[in-house]
């Protein structure tokens, strides 16, 4: 599907932001692995949690859902034996199923996305997987992968998180099953500590126990605990929210999105705060975000790190914002469905934008007088790609046509009618 965006002044309005994609892929599994039967409510709708759904489903989950309600009976550790999952494109997902696939005699892990998933490292899951016993077959660190496993074992565990947080967090949802106790040891840095945070926050609430360090890197996991069934709630989603906020932030606007918890661990929270530094005028009270943007706003210097899936959109934000702004920290970007740095700064230099990269950094010269637009932009089947480009063809002088645009619907398929609901001018092409 082709998105062709055309400049639009004013958005008014107001909608309720779509469920956590992050807070519901984690209370699916942890309710995979309980022992009894847990309810999800307001679930997120997208490709990945479809993939989790369809996934511990094909590992033995009895999952039932209506339209507000999501229960599932779990397998405990005693998933059933299948010989393949196929996760789509979600990397969190085959992440976190690697380990708990570790219960299984042998599982392949297919390669669906050559161009996307299938080229993403997963190296430093697979060694700590290794130190448990468990063999894993792969293709250079990437997919196709097939665990052997049946008898994983804890013990004293490293896993490097200099590229990802997703492989501490796999671990930290299987070890509290095994017989073992667990100490696991992060090497290097941790990217993305905040998400880690969220991760900790579910399996508590699913009566685990798990000793963890102030500063993340070191913990200490019980063997012998079981998941308790229990019901959980999705509360609204920041990272695909961050697009719709800044949408509203560089046009004429009067936009209240609904949902959105002030005391959220979502570490994509502030966003809020790195838009109030932009100079945007705009209210967080009682779960509402209510933008009145004006067009003006001015650059800043941030630490990305901490709102990693928030990060394009902020970006796409600075392109029209007086004076430099520099996303810093956010090496990690290079590691998702394309590689966010330099994808994503080579389309937007062909909208007209003044970009660089770094390694770590995206730096932006703000244009406040607009950008031309006027030409096809690829999205390298990246749905944070397809949703920052938007906001900038809203406020370029010719439009733009973005390629592969359905890939938006991994984490937001409503993303174009939330946005079209507002008055965006886009016209959607299938093909």
């Amino acid at each position: 599907m082709k998105a062709i965006v055309k400049p639009t002044g004013r958005l008014e309005g107001t909608i309720n932001a779509l469920s956590s994609k992050n807070y519901t892929t984690r209370y699916l599994l942890i309710g995979a692995l309980a022992d009894g039967t847990s309810t999800v409510y307001y679930p997120a709708h997208s490709e990945d949690s479809d993939a989790m759904r369809r996934c511990i489903r094909d590992l033995g989950a009895d999952v039932q859902e209506d339209d507000t309600k999501m229960t599932i009976r779990g397998f405990g550790k005693h998933p059933k034996h299948v010989k393949e999952l196929n996760v789509g494109n979600a990397g969190a997902v085959l992440r976190f199923l690697m380990s708990t696939a570790a219960f299984c005699p042998e599982v392949t892990f297919i390669n669906a996305y050559p161009n996307s998933l299938g080229k993403r490292p997963h190296d430093d899951l697979i060694d700590s997987l290794r130190q448990m016993g468990v063999q894993v077959e792969h293709n250079d660190g990437k997919l196709p992968i097939t665990i052997r496993g049946g008898n994983p074992r804890g013990g004293k565990i490293t896993v490097s998180g200099n590229v990802s947080s997703q492989f501490l967090s796999s671990l930290l949802f299987m070890t509290p099953l095994l017989e073992e106790d667990t100490e696991i040891t992060v090497l290097h840095d941790l990217k993305s500590k905040v998400i880690v945070g969220q991760t900790l926050e579910v399996i508590a609430q699913a009566g685990i126990t798990i000793e963890a360090s102030d500063d993340l890197m070191h913990y200490k996991i019980p063997g012998k605990q079981k998941y308790a069934p229990q019901e959980y709630v999705v509360q609204g989603d920041y990272p695909g929210s961050a697009a719709i906020l800044a949408a509203a932030a560089v046009t004429n606007s009067d936009v209240k999105v609904l949902r959105l918890a002030e005391n959220s661990k979502q570490g994509e929270r502030a966003v809020v705060d790195v838009l109030r530094a932009m100079g945007v005028n705009l209210t967080h009270e009682n779960d509402v975000v209510h933008v009145l943007g004006n067009q003006k706003l001015q650059a800043g210097e941030f630490d990305g790190d901490h709102f990693t899936d928030g990060v394009l959109a902020m970006v796409a934000a600075a392109v029209f914002a007086e004076g430099t702004s520099r996303f810093y920290n956010v090496e990690n970007l290079r590691y998702k469905e394309c590689d966010r740095i330099t994808d994503f700064v080579t389309e937007l230099r062909k909208a007209g934008a003044d970009v660089e990269e770094r390694q770590s950094e995206i730096i932006i010269h703000g244009r406040p007088q607009g950008v031309a637009g006027g030409v096809e932009i690829n999205a390298h089947y990246d749905h944070r790609v397809i949703m920052a480009l938007t906001i900038v063809g809203l406020r370029s002088e010719q439009g733009l046509v973005i390629n592969d645009a359905h890939h938006v619907a991994k984490s937001y398929p409503q993303y174009f009618d939330h946005l079209l609901s507002l008055g965006a001018q886009i016209e959607l092409v299938k093909e």
